[in-house]
């Protein structure tokens, strides 16, 4: 799969990935992480391992579009769930007296 990190074209494989990461030690997972195998790694670690590229020259982002593309598992991958409109109480009143609010 091709992707672009760091503003770099990558070539890269699920394979390529799982060879990359032999006999990495895992640091200590802070943010985002990127299961590899059995192991558990930091997303950025992953992110220099795989590109060679230092950490600041990339975001957690990019490294992580690309793994759950490639099929790993990024246990804190966020979610963006839409806001939620939170009623004024003047709303809550007027449904609490099943009346319609109008402002």
């Amino acid at each position: 799969m091709r992707c672009v990190i760091a503003r770099f074209p990558f070539d890269l494989t699920k394979s390529g990935v799982l060879e990359s990461m032999k006999g990495i030690k895992p640091e200590q997972v802070i943010g985002e992480s990127v299961i590899i195998g059995r192991r558990t790694y930091p997303v950025k670690q992953v992110g220099q391992a795989i590109t060679r590229q230092d950490r600041r020259d990339f975001s957690a982002g990019e490294v992580l579009r690309a793994m759950t593309q490639l099929g790993f598992t990024c246990p804190g991958l966020r979610q963006t769930a839409a806001p939620t409109r939170v009623p004024s109480p003047f709303q809550q009143a007027s449904a609490m007296l099943a009346a319609p609010a109008t402002v």
